[in-house]
């Protein structure tokens, strides 16, 4: 009994330390089980998923320009409040109690800003950017402070200057949510545009100085294992669709080939993506320069290949629902527009991560773009399958690309 004691007795304050330990919020960069997605991060994408269903359900209701517009806009804001989150949790333990707590608070204000996006052009502009703001510029002010306390004074400022440049941006979103929704349009695309162009001016603030790509302290196994993670987000989105449309529906052979076929679309681009382009990226980080890959392959050049799986998503939507009407536009622009966006995302992820121009992809998109010569011709179920005909031999002929590269630097070896 006595021994039961004492092992409880020192294990307990212990395990206080961990979680109170100033130190213990951020990273240990020397470990490398440091830079291992946590528990924490995976339960706050979950509010992601609750996004992406919201946004995609309102493209579906909007399906004209004007609706296209502003789905966008929503889309670059909740994308880039996911990848500046990410970006950092990239430097700070989500396992401390601190952050883990911040994280939460993250969590709560994500699902209101959720729960907003549908109507955030209409009655509920605020419930979407004031929880937006105060994420950005609290993340970066809890970050300067960890930072700080770390003894880390140079990234501390670069997260200060991103604390300012979100400050500015937030005056912009915040009176945008008081004007009326055309001109909350012009206001929120201005804001979105300081805070898409502020990276690459490196957040100049007098005082504070600018931010260099080198000085930029990344994990890149991590960032690659985020964002891969918010695709399959994404693609669980598309099969969600699918299986929720097709369990309404009564099961006949069209209702379950239309649903076959989205299936389809989502295991081709979950392949075109996972099978060498996640993981050449991932190695990419030991090759090139990690701040400056990070920067572009992953929090600019992922925002298309996202948008092309949710547009995609939008596209099933409709297949399932009416596959033997004739093919118009707006299904062009979902069903074919999803898929070549996902691979011109892909193209120029993979050439920024490979340095090579991936031509499987150029003759997919070409292949979807002669799709639009079947509007007026094809039913919605076949427009469908010309889109799947196009990833799919995408996949393949990267696949035979790759084979063939390698069987000739083999030779020359």
């Amino acid at each position: 009994m006595s021994d039961i004691g004492q092992s409880v007795d020192v294990e307990a304050p212990d395990d206080v330390a961990v979680l109170d330990d100033e130190r213990s919020r951020l990273r240990d960069r020397g470990d490398e089980e440091s830079s291992q997605v946590s528990f924490v991060e995976l339960f706050y994408d979950l509010i992601f998923v609750f996004a992406v269903t919201q946004l995609a359900g309102y493209l579906v209701d909007n399906i004209t320009a004007e609706g296209a517009v502003r789905a966008a806009i929503l889309f670059v804001a909740v994308w880039w409040l996911w990848i500046n989150t990410t970006w950092a949790t990239n430097r700070l333990d989500p396992d401390a109690a601190p952050v883990r707590f911040t994280m939460f608070t993250l969590m709560a204000a994500s699902l209101v800003l959720s729960m907003a996006l549908p109507r955030a052009f209409e009655d509920r502009s605020f419930a979407f950017a004031a929880p937006y703001v105060a994420m950005q510029v609290g993340r970066c002010l809890f970050s300067a402070d960890a930072l700080a306390r770390n003894g880390e004074s140079a990234q501390a400022r670069t997260s200060l200057r991103q604390a300012v440049w979100f400050a500015v941006s937030g005056v912009v979103w915040i009176f945008g949510a008081t004007a009326e929704a055309d001109m909350r349009v012009n206001l929120w695309v201005l804001a979105l545009a300081i805070e898409l162009t502020a990276p690459w001016l490196g957040f100049p603030v007098p005082g504070l100085g600018r931010e260099e790509t080198r000085d930029l302290d990344v994990a890149g196994e991590h960032l690659s294992e985020r964002c891969g993670l918010f695709i399959i987000i994404a693609l669980g989105e598309t099969l969600l669709v699918t299986g929720a449309r097709a369990a309404e529906l009564e099961w006949t052979a069209t209702s379950l080939g239309a649903a076959a076929t989205a299936v389809a679309s989502t295991l081709a681009m979950w392949w075109l993506y996972f099978d060498t382009g996640s993981k050449r990226g991932t190695r990419a980080f030991e090759e090139q320069h990690p701040g400056h890959l990070a920067r572009v392959a992953y929090t600019y050049l992922h925002l298309p290949i996202v948008a092309g799986i949710v547009l995609t998503a939008v596209g099933d939507k409709g297949l399932i629902a009416h596959p033997h009407e004739p093919a118009a536009w707006q299904d062009a622009v979902t069903i074919l527009g999803g898929p070549a966006l996902f691979l011109l995302g892909n193209f120029l992820f993979k050439n920024a991560t490979s340095r090579r121009w991936p031509l499987s992809h150029l003759v997919g998109i070409g292949l979807l773009a002669l799709g639009v010569l079947g509007l007026g011709r094809l039913e919605v179920l076949g427009l469908a399958l010309w889109a799947v005909i196009g990833l799919v031999a995408t996949a393949a002929l990267e696949r035979l690309l790759l084979r063939s590269r390698a069987g000739a630097e083999q030779q020359i070896k």
